[in-house]
């Protein structure tokens, strides 16, 4: 197991997080959300998803100062 390369928390399907993310040309805040969301059911549980709520609101304040 590579938990550096392929950490098992980011490969629970037939595609990478981050290679979802690339795929997609997500910056920084979503690419966080999607992380977040996608790894916390193998990681940190609610704490994950307080962490993607909290990227979602600076997304929001973002897109709402446009």
């Amino acid at each position: 197991m590579d938990k550096v390369n392929n950490p098992p928390h980011y490969n629970k399907g037939s595609i990478e997080c981050i290679k979802y993310i690339n795929a997609w040309e997500m910056d920084y805040l979503e690419g966080n959300i999607i992380k977040y969301v996608t790894r916390n059911k193998l990681k940190n549980g609610v704490e994950d998803i307080e962490k993607a709520r909290f990227y979602l609101n600076m997304l929001i304040e973002r897109e709402d100062a446009k």
